[in-house]
């Protein structure tokens, strides 16, 4: 047994500030009953009288480690399949089941075919089996998911008008298979309607599977921020992610000391949109209260000025103006509520004169990944969309 201030600082328990676990821990405050025996995982048997356990699974196996014992952890033996042992440096994993039925729906109900001859659209998710789970090990982050879906599908075949239904299942998305070879069945209820069959066996199959993989990246990326969270010793090393691609692991290791964080995939994008009205009354769109207010429909804050904050969405957006040069160009740190926290992307928008109209170009930086066609719909349909909406509505005067 390791004295007092003596051991592996991996297993060490932190008491801190901010609440933060330390080294993925999670404590189940369960009380130990007799001492003496073995320890066993989430049973009060055999656990020294004040003892707590910290319980996690690795593929349906729990595991349990101790303290109350000097304030260290003994390096106890997992049989998990993988010749594992947690005085190696193993850690707990955090189960990702929830969030992933969330994400699912977000992801997948909405999504539109069409072609000349019909549309189709998945209107709901009606099942969902089975679970999703993160574990690190030695600073590697190593997923595993396997899932049952089932979609339900409606369409309008355009000639006739008629309506159908019908279902799309997902029988086996696993870490085992490549998304591109996920079986996608898709079927429909008694009747005509083939045309809109095929529709969602081709190009409903290919955006379904494209979803999937939407699902994969944000696991990799949005679910594991601060997953891996070192001492106090190490809290000035930045831990950055290296991806290999069509692997289901994410590599972590520590480099020179910075501010501690974890790096995301991100991209950049670039949006234009021409709009009948003058640069100066555009401008002031996004720089009014009243008007923001207006084309979001939402309470907004605003201190349009260098180094002032925003809200808008009712604070589902947030940021800062880093410059602002009138009626020529806005530059902004930008977040939406559900990013990776404290991550923000640098918009810029420039606004051009053109014959009778304005043209506004957006170009922004630090997108993550997994948020870009989020992005794409928050500008073009709940900024743009709604901007000229107000301008027919109420014009505004120069």
């Amino acid at each position: 047994m390791a004295k007092w201030g003596q051991g592996d600082p991996r297993w060490i328990v932190e008491e801190r500030e901010d609440g933060t676990n330390v080294n993925n821990w999670h404590w189940c405050g369960r009380r130990g009953g007799a001492a003496g025996g073995g320890l066993l995982p989430g049973s009060g048997e055999g656990r020294p009288a004040g003892a707590e356990t910290a319980l996690g699974s690795v593929r349906g196996r729990r595991v349990a480690g101790v303290r109350g014992l000097g304030g260290h952890a003994p390096p106890l033996l997992l049989d998990a399949g993988f010749g594992l042992r947690l005085g190696s440096g193993a850690s707990l994993e955090r189960d990702a089941t929830s969030w992933s039925k969330g994400k699912f729906q977000e992801l997948l109900v909405g999504i539109v075919v069409e072609n000349d001859t019909g549309r189709g659209e998945i209107s709901e998710l009606k099942q969902v089996e089975g679970e999703a789970s993160c574990s690190s090990r030695k600073g590697k982050l190593i997923f595993f998911y396997e899932w049952y879906i089932k979609l339900g599908w409606k369409g309008i075949v355009k000639e006739s008008g008629v309506k159908h239904k019908g279902l799309i299942e997902i029988p086996n998305l696993s870490e085992e298979n490549e998304v591109d070879d996920t079986e996608v069945n898709v079927s429909k209820k008694k009747g005509d309607g083939d045309i809109l069959k095929d529709l969602m066996k081709t190009a409903g199959t290919a955006k379904v599977r494209q979803a999937l993989g939407d699902y994969l990246k944000a696991l990799k990326t949005e679910f594991t921020m601060g997953m891996i969270l070192p001492a106090k010793a190490m809290a000035t090393q930045e831990l950055t992610v290296k991806r290999k691609p069509s692997e289901n692991t994410l590599q972590v290791q520590a480099s020179s000391p910075v501010a501690l964080g974890v790096r995301i995939p991100t991209v950049a994008l670039h949006m234009m949109e021409l709009f009948d009205t003058t640069v100066e009354q555009l401008y002031s769109i996004f720089t009014v209260k009243d008007l923001v207010q207006k084309f979001s429909k939402s309470t907004a804050v605003l201190e349009a000025e260098k180094g002032g904050k925003f809200q808008m969405f009712d604070g589902n957006i947030t940021g800062e103006y880093l410059e602002l040069l009138t009626n020529k160009k806005i530059v902004m740190k930008w977040r939406c509520k559900n990013w990776p926290e404290e991550h923000y992307a640098t918009v810029a928008l420039n606004f051009v004169p053109t014959l009778g109209q304005t043209e506004l170009q957006l170009d922004c930086k630090g997108v993550p990944v997994c948020k870009e066609e989020n992005m794409k719909f928050c500008w073009q349909k709940q900024h743009f969309e709604e901007i000229k909406g107000l301008l027919q509505l109420t014009p505004l005067n120069g």
